[in-house]
């Protein structure tokens, strides 16, 4: 389940990058490369645990799979939250820039 939500977030961004000049001013690919990174390391995970439990593999406990739901949507919005943080504080549209100008 975490590989499949890590996968579908990183086709989305990497299709909203792909698709949209905007996505790329504001750094969408540190976003691609985080999801693709987690993608990647979920598929591993996945291929080392069927190698282990075999066929067991593809039948998962449904607590097990609310678990791995969970997991996988806490990542995604994990990173999430740091490109809004990288957004922020590399502020390329320099909004905050002048959101604190204004205020003096």
């Amino acid at each position: 389940m975490t590989l499949l939500i890590t996968v579908i977030a990183a086709v989305i961004c990497t299709v909203i990058w792909y698709v949209c000049e905007k996505a790329r001013k504001l750094k969408i690919s540190t976003l691609c490369f985080m999801y693709w990174s987690a993608s990647l390391m979920w598929l591993v995970d996945a291929v080392v645990e069927y190698l282990e439990a075999g066929a067991e593999f593809f039948a998962p406990a449904a607590s097990d799979m609310l678990n791995d739901g969970f997991l996988g949507l806490s990542a995604a919005t994990l990173g999430m939250v740091i490109w809004v943080i990288t957004v922020i504080v590399k502020d390329p549209n320099g909004t905050v820039k002048a959101a604190f100008a204004k205020r003096k």
